[in-house]
């Protein structure tokens, strides 16, 4: 078990998809997103293994819910700044969004 206050140092915002091409240098199928967090965040990418149940041009303009305070990570030859948050389903990574059309960049908690 963690501490309430452990889990409020995870900052998990909500983060529109502005482009998405395939991770070529990646050792599993995978995505370079990028992601729009509004003006205070900016545009940031990530690489992500959602190749099974999603395609590129599904996802732009999609709304996402990221971890944006995690070390970056280098996958490939791909910066990885922020994480995408899915469930990992039998049917592939199904990835958490709002249902609702909220601001870039709103936290969640």
């Amino acid at each position: 078990m963690i501490e309430l206050e452990d889990f409020n140092k995870v900052d998990m915002r909500a983060g529109t998809v502005i482009d998405v091409k395939s991770n070529k240098k990646s050792r599993n199928p995978a995505y370079v997103v990028s992601i729009d967090f509004g003006e205070e965040l900016g545009i940031k990418k990530s690489s992500a293994q959602i190749t099974a149940l999603y395609r590129p041009e599904d996802l732009i303009g999609k709304q996402v819910i990221c971890c944006i305070n995690l070390m970056p990570m280098h996958i490939g030859s791909v910066k990885s700044e922020v994480r995408i948050l899915g469930t990992e389903s039998e049917q592939g990574v199904v990835l958490l969004r709002p249902t609702e059309k909220v601001r870039n960049g709103d936290r969640v908690f």
